[in-house]
């Protein structure tokens, strides 16, 4: 069991780069498919102040639900938020890393390497073809 937990949606892009970074990393994480199996409020409470972010940080604007539910307005409480969050997980933004040295929103996705314990173990390039480690495991600034 892993010491390492991503909040994973396949379908995205920085998701799947993240993973990609923890396990270059010598690392198996523990994902959870978010979408499937969102997190409960009081697990979603807990992130969010881990992160260290306010809960609209966490809000993913570019997705059907923002828009309709009129999100933009900041009228709408902490609570509320976190009830829509967990009403229509997509509206979670992703991906959410915890690691024994902290807990990221991962966007852009090289932020794990903040986080991880083990260095990477040789060069990684994200999908879009931007190199972010060398070969010999060092971040590219």
């Amino acid at each position: 069991m892993s010491n390492i937990t991503i909040y994973h949606n396949p379908e995205c892009g920085t998701s799947r780069n993240t993973l990609a970074m923890i396990r270059n990393s010598g690392e198996e994480p523990t994902v959870i498919l978010y979408l499937e199996t969102p997190p409960s409020r009081d697990e979603l409470k807990k992130l969010i102040a881990d992160m260290g972010i306010s809960v609209r940080a966490l809000l993913r604007k570019n997705v059907a639900p923002y828009e309709q539910l009129g999100l933009a307005e900041e009228t709408f409480t902490d609570p509320q938020l976190i009830d829509f969050m967990l009403q229509y997980p997509i509206l979670i933004n992703r991906p959410i890393v915890v690691t024994p040295l902290g807990t990221r929103l991962c966007r852009p996705s090289e932020v794990v390497l903040d986080i991880l314990p083990g260095q990477q173990k040789g060069a990684f390039t994200k999908e879009d073809g931007e190199q972010v480690v060398d070969a010999a495991g060092k971040r590219i600034e």
